[in-house]
């Protein structure tokens, strides 16, 4: 779409939306940027317009952002949110910035979505295809946002975008040349009227507009993930359970990939850096997605071996008197606590809570009961969480990250762990997940 001249409103003034307006100012757009918060976490955001020269205004959406053509939101503006509702009324097309940038996209793009393990996927195969002599970049909702490094690939390169279901909830063309959807379970019910068939009917627009020439990659062990509505994409499979006809997965502990049933081994499971079964499960979407792009087998098995993972993903940060800390901020939904919590075998001291979002903490009860010494509740969810697991645990309200980890160090037994995996979202607290998980690393790091 050629915007030039064109007003541009864009709602958001952190990451996602200031990226859309420098590429709409680029575009020769008449951005304009309209925040609620006035709070720090927009300093940063508000300077970047300033030097940019772009208007914008901060504490309220005033009359002025609905004077426009078309409206870029981020993803942290809920659908049903009155400015994205006054918008729709009065005609203007509302899209997310993941839509906006894909308009001037010259590359391929590999979109993966998925409750848990997106960041992880995602930088796995970039950093696989990079390994590979293919030019990849990550973007979307890990590290920069799509607009921002969109006009800068070209027609042979890839763009491996990690897609939440807030992006995918205002696309009208995005079409990926693969998809990904790793695995779908209850998370941000909140957003979706406290209904699991909203969020995954959100997840599965990823696959709306691809057609003949395209891949969705999904995982064949999840069960609620749904059938595709899209007959026309090509439909690859992995499995860590079971062979499957075109697609990988896992037998004799060897990644394999099938073609029309052919197989062939890639590399054994266990050279994967990066543990646990739900990494495995990772490692085989990133199979499938770079045997499609034609990565050989060599760079897939080296790349594998030597990527060390993601910030914020059961991180290890320290280990002090036998005691290993564990930086798993990511977890931001019960079940990236589920797996986190079946990848130790050591005794955990659990820290657990912030923003709540309909959290049904039954999914991990069985495995804290089994592994886990004691929990430290913080932020607004303590307090669910302490009724939920006082009887099953020992558990204990803390008012800070500082206060959990100076209780676990002068609690836990030597040959243990203390993990930061929350379960929940980091707004009551923190600006984000990263932040949340760089003041755990400050203070775990100051420990003597």
């Amino acid at each position: 779409m050629d915007i030039n001249g064109k007003k541009i409103s864009i709602i958001g003034a952190v990451r996602s939306g200031v990226g859309a307006a420098k590429l709409a100012k680029k575009l020769g757009g008449l951005p304009f940027v309209s925040d609620l918060s006035e709070d720090e976490k927009i300093y940063a955001g508000i300077a970047a317009l300033k030097a940019e020269g772009i208007n914008f205004e901060t504490g309220s959406h005033s009359d002025k952002v609905y004077d426009c053509e078309l409206m870029v939101i981020s993803p942290g503006v809920p659908s049903k949110s009155s400015v994205v509702q006054n918008a729709l009324s009065k005609g203007i097309e509302v899209i997310s910035e993941l839509e906006f940038a894909s308009w001037y996209c010259r590359g391929r793009i590999i979109a993966v979505t998925g409750t848990n393990g997106k960041t992880t996927t995602t930088s796995l195969c970039s950093y696989t295809l990079n390994n590979s002599g293919y030019k990849c970049y990550e973007a979307g909702n890990i590290g920069l946002a799509f607009s921002e490094i969109v006009l800068g690939v070209k027609e042979n390169e890839y763009v491996a975008l990690e897609t939440s279901s807030f992006q995918l909830d205002h696309i009208k063309w995005f079409k990926p040349f693969i998809s990904v959807i790793i695995n779908i379970t209850p998370d941000h019910l909140d957003r979706y009227d406290n209904k699991f068939e909203n969020y995954v009917a959100s997840k599965m627009n990823i696959v709306r507009n691809q057609d003949d020439l395209d891949f969705c990659i999904i995982n064949c062990d999840d069960s609620r993930i749904p059938g595709l509505t899209n007959d026309k994409v090509n439909k690859i499979c992995f499995s860590v359970n079971r062979r499957v006809q075109n697609g990988s997965f896992i037998s004799d502990n060897q990644f394999q990939y099938s073609n029309d049933n052919n197989a062939e081994p890639i590399c054994n499971a266990d050279d994967l850096l990066i543990k646990g079964l739900h990494n495995k499960q990772n490692a085989l979407a990133v199979l499938s997605a770079v045997k499609i792009v034609g990565c050989d087998n060599e760079s897939i098995k080296k790349s594998f071996a030597y990527f060390p993972g993601v910030e914020h993903r059961l991180e290890f940060v320290r280990r002090l008197d036998s005691v290993e800390y564990i930086n798993d901020s990511k977890a931001t939904n019960v079940d990236s606590v589920w797996y986190a919590l079946q990848s130790f075998k050591e005794p955990i001291y659990l820290i657990l809570g912030g923003k709540d979002k309909g959290n049904d903490y039954s999914r991990i009860e069985s495995l804290v009961k089994g592994n886990v010494k004691k929990i430290y509740a913080i932020g607004s969810s303590a307090g669910k969480i302490f009724e939920f697991f006082k009887n099953t645990v020992t558990t204990e309200i803390k008012s800070s990250l500082k206060d959990c980890v100076n209780s676990a160090r002068s609690e836990a037994e030597p040959n243990s762990v203390v993990l930061l995996s929350p379960a929940c979202a980091s707004f009551d607290m923190f600006d984000n997940y990263e932040h949340r998980g760089k003041v755990f690393k400050q203070e775990v790091m100051s420990l003597n």
